[in-house]
């Protein structure tokens, strides 16, 4: 019998080391959707659930190298992007890309932490616009990282917002809804849909953003289509969330995208 392939999902990220989001629920992510994890590591981040106390960037030539390293001996079916902190970080991740041929590229512009911190320095927010934005088959910011993009203030839409990161070049733009109405807005250039489903404010959401990309990467994966990946990654991060794991820490307790607690 002829064994099937797991497809292989490349996550360019940093890492959190409370394990609530960054590379840690990227992987969690990954696994839950049943394809094989990697990682290029971006930053490194001293990380708890109460805040971030350090960030050290890792040299752009070794995260070229670490995504040679997988694409040439295992290959990628799929790439998550997520923090990227500062101008050469991206220009380096901008020549990784070259790398994984065809690849689907799914963006999570990371800005900031939900503790405050910042992640992506902001004399590198046009770097990021310019050189990876538009290369990214799917984009999935928050409505306040939509903002951030786009120079949309306030009293934008979420269908406007879904509009305007569209317009900055990538296939398909999701404006994730959990600071919206609580739909997610899907925008392809031509359907605009607003993904419904279950909001838990009760949960644990640290880790959330990083859940919904990595699960719609890991479907795109798999072969779904972007509106089929988005509206599976938005059930599986909702999911994430009401198994949230509220007694780890202090803070803002990460979501459980594996569902621990009943194993």
């Amino acid at each position: 019998m002829t064994e099937q392939r797991v497809p292989a999902v490349l996550s360019i990220a940093g890492s959190d080391s409370g394990g609530g989001a960054g590379i840690q629920a990227d992987l969690k992510a990954f696994a839950r959707c049943g394809v094989h994890g990697m990682t290029a590591i971006t930053a490194l981040t001293a990380q708890n659930t109460v805040g971030v106390t350090g960030i050290q960037g890792v040299p752009g030539d070794f995260i070229v190298e670490q995504v040679r390293a997988v694409a040439e001996d295992i290959g990628v079916d799929a790439v998550k992007i997520g923090m990227l902190f500062d101008e050469p970080t991206i220009e380096a991740v901008d020549e990784a890309l070259g790398q994984v041929g065809d690849a689907p590229v799914v963006l999570d512009p990371v800005m900031v932490a939900e503790s405050g911190a910042v992640l992506l320095q902001p004399e590198a927010r046009q770097a990021l616009i310019e050189r990876i934005v538009p290369r990214a088959t799917v984009v999935t910011p928050n409505a306040s990282e939509a903002r951030e993009l786009t120079g949309l203030g306030e009293d934008a839409s979420p269908d406007e917002l879904a509009r305007a990161v569209h317009a900055l070049g990538p296939r398909v733009a999701v404006v994730t809804g959990g600071h919206l109405d609580g739909a997610d807005r899907y925008f392809d250039g031509e359907m605009l849909e607003a993904i419904e489903g279950p909001r838990h404010a009760e949960g644990a959401s640290h880790g959330s953003g990083c859940t919904h990309s990595s699960a719609l990467t890991a479907r795109l994966a798999l072969g779904d289509t972007p509106l089929e990946a988005a509206r599976v990654a938005r059930a599986i991060a909702a999911e994430a969330v009401a198994n949230g794991l509220r007694e780890i820490g202090s803070g803002a307790g990460p979501v459980d995208a594996l569902g621990i607690i009943d194993t």
